[in-house]
């Protein structure tokens, strides 16, 4: 989903903003630069930000201003970690406002709601699977990949419908209206995006996922 800054007075833009740089810094810090030394994983790398970019090109516009898209964010944080999928959500954000999708006031909105909480929820729940739930194959990819898609789409939706709600930029009937009564047939698409990539990556390529390794989840199972 992503948001035009028209929707968000200018303190909220300014709070937007103090969140993606304040976010953006330990990113650089934690990033695991290392990884993208290898000319491989450079290349897997710039192949996820294109992804993004090509997957946020196939949106509708539900409302002036709210556009919804497949987020596919579940499927970077899991590849790269927290620090380099922001990066390359934020890449791929910056694309979409070069191709002229959305404004660019819609960049701090869309960047916080859109990119850094969907790596964030997605890095939290595979935390806490790593610690409470069994290391499996099937446990990993119904959990940290499917499920975590449906979650994402939950949380934002959430956020997104309480915070239009709460600044008028809609009131709540048009919300329910044209997004809140449609968003079952978004939710299962997220999570079977997540679910299918992830589940074929660790399958066919599981150097590309650094979240996954086969001795913890495969070896011995």
């Amino acid at each position: 989903m992503e948001l035009s800054g028209s929707l968000f007075h200018p303190y909220w833009q300014v709070l937007f903003a103090g969140l993606f740089f304040f976010a953006l810094w330990f990113a650089l810090r934690w990033a695991n630069w290392s990884r993208l030394r290898e000319k491989s994983q450079q290349h897997v790398f710039l192949g996820a930000v294109v992804f993004l970019f090509f997957l946020w090109n196939m949106r509708v516009e539900l409302l002036p201003g709210f556009y919804w898209h497949l987020s596919g964010m579940v499927i970077v944080t899991l590849m790269f970690g927290w620090s380099l999928a922001l990066v390359a959500g934020s890449l791929a954000l910056l694309g979409i406002m070069l191709a002229g999708l959305n404004d660019w006031s819609g960049w701090f909105p869309s960047v916080v709601l859109c990119v850094l909480i969907p790596a964030s929820i997605t890095q939290a729940l595979l935390g806490i699977t790593r610690v409470n739930a069994p290391k499996h194959f099937f446990v990993y990819v119904l959990v940290n990949a499917f499920l975590a898609g449906g979650l994402v789409f939950v949380i934002m939706a959430s956020l997104i419908t309480g915070g239009l709600v709460l600044m008028d930029a809609y009131p709540w009937w048009d919300l329910r209206h044209n997004f809140l009564n449609v968003s079952p047939m978004m939710f299962f698409p997220e999570c079977m995006l997540n679910g299918w990539i992830i589940a074929m990556l660790v399958g066919f390529k599981p150097d590309w996922v650094g979240s996954f390794s086969d001795e913890e989840y495969l070896h011995g199972k």
